[in-house]
Parts: C-alpha cells; structure tokens; sequence
C-alpha cells in the first residue's frame, strides 16, 4: 500500500478534525452544520476511494463523483462550499504529513492533486446539472400554481360581478365583499411574483427608506385588509428620524406579506398589530397575530416554498419564502417567535442607515 494511502487511513479522524477546524474559521463561503458533520467526511470517503484504486477507468470514476455531486447538493451545500472543502482537505493531509514527518513521493502528491482535481469537476458538474434540473421543476411547478391560483381568484370576482349587475344584491353585501377579497388577492398574488422576478433577476435598486413615510404608505391598504377579514389591525407610532436602505418595492412586499398572513390566519374578531422599534444599529418591524401558535417543530417550514400551512390551503405557500429571501437580500434577517395558545410574532431586522 503506498505511503500516502497509508497515512490518510491511519489519520482519517484526525485530519478530518483538521479538516473541519479549517472549514468552520472560513468566513466565505459561510460553513453549514450538513457541511461539517457530513461533507467533510464524504469528501475523505471519495478520496481513499479513489487513490485506494487507481486503476478505476473514467467511467467508474465519474459514476463515483457523480454520486457524491448529488449527494452534496441534498445536503444543500452550494458550488463555493463544494471547491473549498476540496481545497481544505488538501492542506490538512499536506501540513499534517509535513508535521508526522511523513515521506511522500511527488508522484503520490501528483495522485492526490489529480483526485481531488477529477473529484471537483466531476462532482460540481453533477451538482450544477442537478440544481438546474431542481430549478426547471420548481419553476414550472410555481408557475402552474400561479396561474391556477390567479384562474380561481378572477372566475370567483367575475360571478359576484355578473351577481351584482342584476340588481338583486348591493355591492355593501356578501357578494361585493366576495368580489372585495377575490380582487385584493389578485392583487397580492401580482405584487408577490413581481417580487420574486426582482430578487431572482437581480433588479434592485437600494435606497433610503424613511420608516414613518414606509409604514404610513401602507397603512391605507392594510387596514381595508383587515376590515375585510373583520380583523383589528393596530400600527404603532414610528419615531421620524429612523431610517433604512432597501429596496423599496421588495421590503414592502415583505412587510406587507406577513401582515396579510396575520390577518388571514388571526381567529376571527381577533387583533394583528405592526409595531416598529430600533436601537442603536438596527430598525424592527414586528408583526403579531392571534392564530393560536404552531404545532411543535413547524417554525422553519413555513419559509419553504410550497408548503402551505393553517387553514388557507389554497395560498402558494412561496409568500414567506420571497419574503424570507427579500429581506436577507437587503442585509437584513427575518425571525419568528412561537407563542403557544396564542399566536406567532414575525419579526424583520434591517441593519439602521444612519447619515
């Protein structure tokens, strides 16, 4: 058995160890929990693979990478994580070998370079052609909703319509309620997907938000919102010096995605509130409602697209997702406290801009 071989199999835990302190100091791209308690030892379980037989044909070899590219990708490590940890479990077994005085042969470090090279392109390949091909469904999936979801809302605004062209039922009754609310999620489901094409295409455009200006733009909108669904909305003051950098459009969505949330899933006569604080470096947006709090462990599902949750089954179940991807977009962060037997409190921080 060449030397090489030899000591990364007598050292494995160790230099995975090595491995995995390397990774967990790098800053860019960020280290994940998947990434360190199991990428880094797939990545020595490919490597001993591979230089423990080097007379695999190319074939072979890439059905091996191919396997560990899709493996990776369900991890949800991203290409940046992939090429790194590549590179940090060659520094490990070098410095390693170099402080155990271990002898390697230049043709023993050619094998290793040349695997790791052949585990990298081979791996990144499967992952991109995995992603893209995850990518093409959901988006095909999302768009077939979108518009089976948009089909619903008009045909059911165009009955109350055609209902109150008669003349037999008031516009302050039932139907023009219907036709209210069909109309108002037509509306939110535009202002979502013109959202997501901004974020996905890269078409933002930061700016200075004044908070009081932001908040009172949509105050109108949301408190017909809550009439509607006979829901008590209550927005606190917001001081005059407070100030973000968003953008406009996209931060708006935010905001006004989870109060819409509040108020569809509140109990009925029950209160939403839009309160917003700051400290010295950051600016809050904090949405409260009465939805009685979420069955254990269902915190993190609801910001994946498709999931749908609580009684409106009929949502997209993307609006907390964008809403999610939005704010982080902007630098800020999106949290969410469970409040059993009462309701959840949706919280957005936005780093404050100060002059």
């Amino acid at each position: 058995m060449p030397t090489l071989q030899k000591f990364i199999a007598a050292h494995r835990d160790e230099l995975i160890a090595a491995t995995r302190a390397k990774v967990a100091q790098r800053a860019v791209p960020r280290p994940t929990g998947e990434e360190l308690d199991q990428g880094i030892p797939l990545f020595f379980y490919q490597l001993e693979e591979r230089l423990r037989r080097p007379e695999l044909g190319t074939d072979k070899i890439r059905a091996t990478a191919t396997l560990h590219g899709a493996n990776l990708l369900k991890m949800g490590l991203t290409v940046g994580q992939v090429v790194h940890d590549y590179g940090d479990v060659c520094q490990a077994i070098t410095q390693l070998a170099s402080e155990q005085n271990t002898t390697v042969t230049t043709q023993e470090f050619r094998a290793l370079n040349g695997a790791l090279d052949d585990a990298i392109a081979m791996a990144v390949t499967e992952y991109n052609r995995m992603r893209e091909r995850s990518r093409t469904t959901e988006e095909a999936e999302r768009s077939g909703m979108l518009v089976h979801e948009m089909r619903n809302r008009l045909g059911a605004a165009l009955l109350a319509f055609e209902m109150l062209k008669t003349g037999r039922v008031g516009i302050s009754g039932s139907t023009g309620l219907a036709l209210e609310r069909n109309l108002r999620s037509l509306n939110e489901l535009i202002d979502r997907s013109l959202a997501q094409v901004r974020l996905e295409s890269g078409l933002q455009n930061r700016e200075r938000i004044v908070v009081s200006e932001f908040v009172n733009e949509m105050a109108d909108e949301l408190m017909l919102e809550a009439h509607a669904f006979g829901i008590q909305l209550t927005i606190g003051p917001v001081a005059d010096d407070l100030q973000v950098e968003a953008d406009r459009p996209i931060l708006g969505a935010a905001v006004t995605n989870l109060v819409q949330n509040a108020i569809k899933f509140s109990r009925a006569e029950g209160h939403v509130s839009l309160t917003t604080a700051s400290t010295q470096d950051h600016v809050t947006f904090a949405i409260q409602d009465e939805c009685g709090g979420l069955p254990v462990g269902k915190a993190e599902e609801l910001f994946r697209p498709f999931v749908k949750n609580g009684k409106n089954k009929k949502s997209l179940g993307l609006g907390l997702t964008i809403c999610r991807k939005g704010v982080e977009a902007s630098g800020g962060t999106v949290s969410l406290l469970d409040l059993p037997g009462k309701g959840c409190i949706f919280t957005i921080t936005m780093p404050r801009y100060r002059p």
